[in-house]
Formats: C-alpha cells, structure tokens, sequence
C-alpha cells in the first residue's frame, strides 16, 4: 500500500520514511566499515577466485571461494549471496565477510557484483544476475560443489534479485541449463513488489523505474510458482513497508512456496545481514537448513 494524500497522489514524506534505510539507522556507516575490514580478511584468509568475468560488463565480475578441501564432492552445497544498496549503490568487495561460516558448513560461495542503476536497469541486472548463477552452476564441479545443489541468499536489493532467480525459466534462459537450476532462496529484506519504489524520490533518481519493469521485476507480481522454495526474512525493526513486502510474496506466492516469512525481533536493515554471518543465529541456521 502507498500511502495518499487527499488529492491521491503519492505521500513522498511517507514512502522516504518507509524506504530510506540509511536515515532510519544512523550508525549504517559503521556497518559498512566493519563489512568491508571483515571482508578484506576473509579474501586473505580463504581459498578464493577474485574478479573472475561471468559477462562482457566491467562490473560483471565475481568472487568465488571453493568449498572446503575435505568435503569436496557430489553433495557439497553452493551458495549465491546478491548485495543490496538498491540497485545504485554497493559491491561485492563489502560482502565477502559472509563467506566464512558458510565455507565452514561445507559450502562454495559464489559472491557476484553487477552493474548500477541509472547506468543499468533493474531488468537489465536482473539478466546479470542469472548469468552469475549460470556461471555457477557451470563451474560448481569445479570449486567442489555440486551443481544440483544451488542456493542464493540477498540482503535488500539482493532479495529481489534471490526471488526473481528462483522463479526464473533457466532452460528458457539458455537450453543448456537445467530448468530447475535454483530450487531454494533467501531473501533478508527483500523488495518484492517495487510498485512504491518509482514514487520514492530519492530512489527513483537512479532507479527510473517504469510501470513495465515493476511488472517484470516485481517477484510478488509474477505467477506462483510451481516448485521451490522462498525464505522470507526481515528484521522487527524496519519499517512498516519492509514488513509488508516481506508478508506479501508469501501471500502472493502462497505458504507451500514460501513456508517461512518472519519478522526477526532486535534486527534492523543492517543487522540483519550480520545475523547471517553469525553462527547459531537463527538467520545463519535457516541458511544451513537451505543448504541441506
């Protein structure tokens, strides 16, 4: 719902509020220094691919870290984290910090940068995004996972781009490709109609959303899908739009598809994605259970 005033129009105040994260959590700059200190020392403590080419862009490049040498093989898990910071904003040089304890389950990680908004559009990353999974699922053998065993995790942004990726028709994407290629996906904070984004104006500065590609990139207004599974996380912290978009897509795509989508007590924006990176969190456990 996007709030109005009398003359229907859009309340811009309002959606700035629901939607502007960074005001909403003064201290995000110290989340950001500590995810890029934490990150810099897991590429120099792990096993890792950096600025390996999945596509023609500049940015479309990725890290990789192969799983663990002693639980290599056919049933060795991959994930797939996508960063957020709207479409505008972030790379995966501030999100290798989540790598660790996933590595540490058995897991390879594959973490993907793709281009910006206005420079690109959100369909256009999108695109990106399943050419970064294919990349995976091609080279899973390779980094010591198997490829049937695929599962992507994003924070904000990136959750959009998770659903968007577990609802894609991969086979019709490329003939090569399995069309089941991902079967399980984490969204934490994840934007799944993006309807009330085109009427944000600090967001659709970069974003120049059009109500075509809110109908294309909006997981929540796609049809349900068929097999797979969604989970949905947010923080109790966030606003209350955070909160709806993350009750919608199971709403949209039922309980059978999506089975859990939770509200995380003491989780803002940002904590939230330190959850995930730390062991016996719930948000680390739901990851594992994805995994398996």
């Amino acid at each position: 719902m996007i709030s109005s005033r009398r003359d229907d129009a859009p309340d811009v105040q309002w959606l700035e509020r629901m939607y502007n994260n960074r005001m909403r959590v003064p201290e995000h700059g110290g989340y950001f220094a500590r995810w890029a200190a934490q990150s810099a020392l897991a590429r120099k403590s792990l096993p890792c691919e950096l600025d390996v080419a999945y596509g023609p862009a500049p940015r479309e490049r990725l890290d990789a870290f192969p799983a663990p040498a002693g639980r290599r093989g056919a049933r060795a898990p991959l994930v797939v984290f996508i960063h957020g910071g709207y479409w505008k904003a972030m790379d995966k040089s501030q999100h290798s910090f989540i790598a660790p304890l996933l590595h540490d389950a058995g897991a390879a990680v594959v973490v993907p940068t793709y281009m910006l908004c206005p420079r690109a559009s959100i369909p256009e990353i999108t695109l990106q995004m399943l050419r970064a999974v294919a990349w995976s699922w091609r080279n899973a053998r390779r980094l010591g996972a198997d490829p049937a065993r695929i599962s992507v995790i994003g924070h904000s942004a990136g959750g959009q781009l998770a659903a968007m990726m577990l609802a894609c028709a991969w086979n019709v994407f490329d003939p090569e490709l399995p069309p089941d290629l991902v079967q399980r996906a984490m969204g934490l904070s994840g934007l799944y109609d993006l309807a009330p984004l085109m009427h944000t104006p600090s967001l659709q500065e970069a974003l120049r959303l059009t109500p075509a590609q809110v109908r294309q990139a909006s997981p929540a207004r796609l049809p349900a899908l068929h097999a797979g599974r969604l989970t949905a996380l947010v923080g109790g912290d966030e606003s209350g739009e955070y909160l709806r978009q993350n009750r919608l897509i199971q709403q949209a795509w039922g309980r059978e598809r999506v089975p859990v989508a939770t509200a995380l007590p003491g989780l803002n924006h940002f904590s939230i994605l330190d959850a995930l990176a730390t062991k016996g969190h719930r948000v680390h456990r739901l990851a594992l259970e994805l995994m398996r």
